[in-house]
């Protein structure tokens, strides 16, 4: 990657510009990295006659400036720009498009040389796929006067983590660099949407032509990776040991732990949890109670925890976790439990990232026998009369037969 801002630092006369753009998710064929439309090239020596941006093949601060369009870590330095990034969850990355309107600076005077209504945007992916290896995000710069009227690059994105990842921009973020008087202005955020206009002594698409107004934009993308755990526990009322399963007698008291962490690298509202109870199992009135960050000495739930409506638990940064803990009776009814009974309980946490369960067995020894059915009854009986009266009616219709033949 041409070390681009360095250069434009050392070099006055050459300012560059990179006019980025993110949007909404776009769907583009993972190929290899290109630009367009194709169109009339021009050098340093020989600019364009017309308005035009991003078409000189051999800019010295930035190179072919068809390829506009770079990304890297936000903590890395310039010289790590890059065309094809590996996404790392949590990390946050810097992306620019460069821009340049190619047209001769002989051509300012007239205002033919003058690029009007200059905007730059980008248009890039919401999720990258796990295992993807070039997801593309698209950028564009152009002129309501230029010809073509925008040229777009790319730059791909690739996923080895062991999830999805999303990509979000950073509001406020995008600012716009240049040697004029709208050198570090914030740009609009439309910038990942239908655009945001660019502009050189102010911020109002105008652009003149020649290397001295060129410039570039930059803005900020986080790559969330949304992910959580639920592990569900049991003990023994009075006992201090969580397990995942635990022997108890008919008529006993347990209790239920139930823990959401938020694993992943974005922040996770309005976390629901619910409770779905065996039906030879019953909760303990006002027994809920959840302990996060903001109640540490525990706070009372409502009873709506084994309801399908569930429990609105809050909030939860990344690396925050709660615990909810509840009773709940082994039912003591002979009728339900002979010899040895495994009940399982299961917890469900639900997010705007999707939902996970978890679950923690009573074992249930009782003194019931188990009374085994015989291998024949009604059903055997009802077989042998049907197949009875099917051979009656046969010999009958075989004595039947007989006479009247004879």
């Amino acid at each position: 990657m041409r070390k681009l801002i360095s250069i434009i630092r050392q070099a006055p006369k050459r300012a560059s510009a990179i006019a980025l753009i993110l949007a909404a998710a776009i769907i583009v064929p993972s190929t290899a990295l290109a630009w367009g439309p194709s169109r009339q090239t021009f050098t340093i020596e020989k600019p364009a006659d017309y308005v035009t941006f991003n078409s000189i093949t051999n800019n010295p601060a930035h190179g072919d400036e068809r390829n506009f369009v770079q990304v890297k870590e936000a903590s890395a330095s310039n010289s790590a720009y890059v065309d094809n990034i590996a996404l790392t969850a949590g990390k946050e990355y810097t992306v620019f498009v460069y821009y340049h309107n190619n047209a001769a600076s002989n051509l300012n005077e007239s205002g033919k040389g003058v690029a009007t209504g200059a905007y730059a945007k980008v248009e890039i992916p919401a999720i990258v796929k796990q295992g993807a290896t070039a997801t593309k995000a698209v950028g564009y710069v152009g002129a309501s006067n230029a010809k073509p009227n925008q040229v777009w690059d790319d730059i791909a994105f690739s996923n080895a983590t062991g999830g999805d990842i999303a990509l979000r921009y950073v509001p406020g973020s995008a600012k716009i660099h240049n040697r004029g008087a709208s050198n570090g202005a914030t740009l609009s955020d439309n910038i990942i949407t239908t655009g945001a206009t660019l502009g050189y002594s102010a911020i109002d698409g105008v652009i003149p032509g020649c290397n001295d107004y060129a410039g570039y934009v930059t803005f900020n993308i986080v790559a969330d990776q949304p992910n959580f755990t639920v592990n569900k526990q049991v003990r023994l009322a009075g006992t201090t040991e969580w397990s995942e399963t635990v022997n108890a007698k008919p008529g006993a008291t347990v209790e239920y732990q139930i823990q959401y962490k938020n694993t992943g690298s974005t922040q996770q509202n309005n976390v629901v949890l619910k409770d779905i109870l065996p039906s030879n199992v019953s909760y303990v009135a006002g027994s809920s109670f959840l302990k996060n960050d903001n109640n540490p000495s525990g706070k009372q739930l409502s009873d709506n925890l084994t309801t399908s409506t569930g429990i609105n638990i809050g909030h939860y940064l990344p690396g925050a976790n709660a615990f909810v803990k509840f009773s709940a009776t082994v039912n003591d009814v002979e009728s339900d439990f002979c010899g040895v009974t495994t009940i399982t309980n299961i917890a469900r946490v639900e997010t705007a990232n999707g939902s996970k369960q978890d679950g923690a067995d009573i074992i249930v020894e009782s003194d019931n026998e188990c009374i085994d059915l015989p291998t024949t009854g009604p059903a055997d009986s009802i077989v042998t009369i049907i197949g009875l009266g099917a051979a009656t009616a046969s010999v009958a219709y075989f004595v039947a037969s007989r006479r009247a033949l004879s």
